[in-house]
């Protein structure tokens, strides 16, 4: 697919910038200063960002856990989600949702699911509403390998084959569901081969290379569209960071210092980079600028955050429940 240069910068910037967010709310949450447990997608951006900036303001995103680069590619104001990590008033839920429960429906995201393969079914659901109400947009549901083994997976692929919705199931097989190899628990080497049992397409891509992932849910959203029904994308790729924050202090060890370093010279980041330089689209000093925004745009989201009161007792009573 002929991709606009604007947009291959675009793309490389929303990469760079969902690393450099992580990194900075990893240096927060060691501080104490973000509540609850925290999980970071660094290493998983070609995915990320090769399936969000397929779809347009209208269509639907729905994530797991590990969430704040499926937000920030979706338009999540960067302030507004630092100021929920933290848990203050000022957050896309005014501090109630946390790392886990991150949502922004003006932005059409739908959200993040903190039990695994729960979003699923609201993805099929909110499909299914799509349809029904004779709208043209596309749900995408973004989850992990972990959810294929969970009766929620089989039975939202069943009703949306069946009924032919325009829904995606975009799995990030990252190798390990929660601190578990998907080997020791899983029958076939690719899951994109579940897809048979609902006969709808399923696909296998590398997911560390962002274009790729950009053409095969175009084509996953061209399909979707036309009334043609669902479509399962397994895209293949690699956490740099452990399940959670923090789980080196409890001394758990599941993966080798050369598997992690195998893995991080496969950097979609680093690749796309490399790409853009070899063509022209980058320089080193475009980099640096890009770098040095980012770096800015944190800052102030950092100061937004800190500087903003926790939620109200108020503030509960409006948002959890209904007039």
């Amino acid at each position: 697919m002929d991709i606009p240069r604007q947009k291959l910068l675009l793309m490389y910037r929303m990469m760079v910038k969902i690393r450099m967010f992580e990194s900075r709310v990893s240096e927060l949450f060691a501080k104490g200063l973000i509540p609850g447990f925290v999980h970071l997608s660094s290493g998983q951006e070609g995915v990320i960002v090769g399936t969000d900036m397929a779809l347009d303001g209208e269509d639907y995103l729905l994530t797991s856990h590990r969430c704040h680069g499926d937000a920030l590619a979706k338009g999540v104001e960067i302030k507004k989600l630092m100021a929920e990590l933290l848990g203050r008033e000022t957050g896309t839920n005014h501090g109630f949702g946390g790392s886990l429960h991150v949502a922004d429906y003006s932005h059409s995201f739908i959200g993040a699911n903190s039990i695994v393969g729960a979003g699923l079914p609201i993805a099929t659901g909110t499909a299914l509403a799509q349809k029904l109400n004779g709208l043209k947009h596309v749900t995408v549901i973004h989850f992990g390998e972990g959810s294929t083994n969970q009766g929620s997976f089989h039975e939202s692929l069943n009703l949306a084959a069946v009924w032919k919705l325009p829904v995606i199931f975009l799995c990030s097989n990252n190798k390990y569901g929660g601190t578990t190899d998907y080997h020791l628990t899983t029958a076939i080497e690719k899951l994109s081969l579940r897809a048979k049992s609902y006969d709808i397409p399923g696909i296998t891509i590398d997911g560390n290379d962002v274009l790729k992932v950009y053409d095969t849910v175009c084509e996953a959203m061209r399909r979707a569209k036309a009334g043609q029904g669902p479509t399962l994308i397994e895209a293949i790729t690699y956490r740099h960071m452990g399940h959670t924050q923090g789980e080196e202090a409890w001394g758990v060890i599941y993966r080798t210092d050369e598997e992690i370093e195998a893995w991080k010279k496969k950097d979609p980041i680093t690749r796309f980079e490399k790409k853009l330089l070899s063509e022209g689209d980058l320089t080193k000093e475009s980099i640096s600028k890009i770098q040095e925004e980012i770096k800015q745009e944190l800052d102030e989201a950092v100061k937004f955050a800190r500087e903003s009161p926790p939620p109200s007792i108020e503030m509960a009573r409006t948002i959890l429940f209904a007039d």
